[in-house]
């Protein structure tokens, strides 16, 4: 069986994760990507073709003049609706694709919760290189965010006080985005959340969750996640109505959201696995084959009733960060050791010796440690201890 994996650049959830798992199933992959050379020196033995993946046409021609597809399947947030438009068009199954433009599309998602009552944000946007003058004649409640219609990985998401920020905030972003549609709105204030799904059409699977702690406003650079085995039911209720009035129902989704009181309100909801070694950790707490599960769904396969995931274990995943832009002169390798019961999981994320800017984004990371134990207080304990043991520095 023939899998089609889209991506734009190699990716942790790639190299540790689907590719081993569609490896598992005995699958045959070929990659499509607009940069092959990366994933060639990264994947010396696989199938790697060039396409432009970010155009559907494109997908499907380069498909249908290659070997007959058995699934067609990405993780990346830029390309769910290509994917699913591929997929839909040999027959296979698929994620919708009005549902996934529906999340990616950060004003699309605030349209239709609203006209579904299912929550409603207040939202406008701009359309890429508009002025932003005209912000200031609109009821903007502050503070407000202002962030890029389709963006990720809190790229250029900034928390504003009031309308001379805004504007200022607002040029600053199309400069460096000239013709990225941008979204202003609400600021949802609280602790910030997320929810992991994954379903087959028919069955819903909440796999937990992670509690996340943020950088200091007014950026939202994500710096932990701990691991909550579930949520209050009335809290997943909220969240799982919402998806529902979405239309998720296939595949794996990400759901961030905020706690006010007793009410969930969605930050935004990513149609695919939690990014950035989170899935690799909540595969390593859950003691299951996610990775399989997520691609055996795009095979056509129903989900088992029950995962059969472990409980009661707990997880943390804390990432280093740059405060300065310069060189990485000190860092510790990549490892893995077991210390009072805890399985901790160390990879660099930036090579030694490489000078990079400050971004004010997840692109700082220097490294990611992955903590899996018995319970809170030895994970919290373990992982506190080996990140205090280490040394980071960047040289200006």
């Amino acid at each position: 069986m023939r899998l089609y994996l889209l991506s734009l650049k190699p990716s942790d959830s790639l190299t540790d994760g689907f590719l081993p798992a569609a490896a598992r199933l005995g699958l045959d992959i070929t990659v499509l990507t607009d940069q092959p050379g990366a994933h060639r020196h990264s994947y010396p033995d696989l199938d790697v073709l060039e396409c432009d993946v970010r155009d559907f046409h494109a997908l499907i021609t380069r498909i249908s003049t290659h070997h007959a597809p058995d699934a067609v399947f990405t993780n990346s947030d830029h390309l769910q609706t290509q994917a699913a438009l591929a997929a839909d068009y040999f027959g296979l199954p698929a994620k919708d694709w009005r549902v996934t433009l529906r999340c990616k599309d950060k004003a699309q998602l605030r349209r239709h919760l609203a006209a579904a009552g299912a929550g409603t944000v207040w939202y406008t946007e701009l359309a890429g290189g508009q002025d932003p003058s005209g912000l200031l004649d609109l009821p903007v409640p502050y503070p407000c965010v202002v962030k890029p219609r389709e963006g990720v990985a809190s790229e250029d998401v900034r928390l504003v006080h009031g309308p001379d920020e805004l504007f200022r905030q607002t040029k600053e972003i199309q400069a460096r985005r000239s013709h990225a549609p941008l979204v202003v709105e609400e600021y949802l204030t609280g602790e910030l959340y997320s929810l992991e799904t994954l379903g087959d059409g028919h069955i819903r699977h909440v796999l937990g969750g992670f509690h996340t702690r943020l950088s200091r406003p007014p950026t939202f650079i994500e710096q932990c996640h701990d691991f909550v085995p579930a949520h209050p039911e009335p809290i997943t209720g909220q969240v799982i109505g919402q998806l529902e009035a979405l239309g998720i129902h296939f595949g794996a989704c990400h759901t961030e959201f905020v706690v006010q009181g007793d009410r969930a309100r969605i930050i935004e909801v990513n149609y695919r696995a939690i990014g950035d070694q989170c899935d690799l950790l909540l595969a390593d707490v859950l003691g299951i084959p996610l990775f399989e599960h997520i691609l055996r769904t795009h095979l056509g396969e129903p989900l088992p009733p029950d995962l059969g995931a472990h409980s009661g274990r707990a997880g943390r995943l804390e990432y280093t960060l740059a405060d300065r832009a310069g060189t990485l002169t000190a860092a510790p390798d990549a490892g893995d050791v077991t210390t009072g019961g805890v399985q901790l999981t160390y990879r660099p994320l930036r090579e030694r010796g490489t000078w990079h800017a400050l971004h004010r984004t997840n692109r700082d990371y220097l490294g990611v440690l992955r903590a899996v134990g018995p319970d809170r207080n030895s994970v919290d304990r373990a992982a506190t201890g080996f990140l205090t043991a280490q040394t980071w520095e960047v040289t200006p």
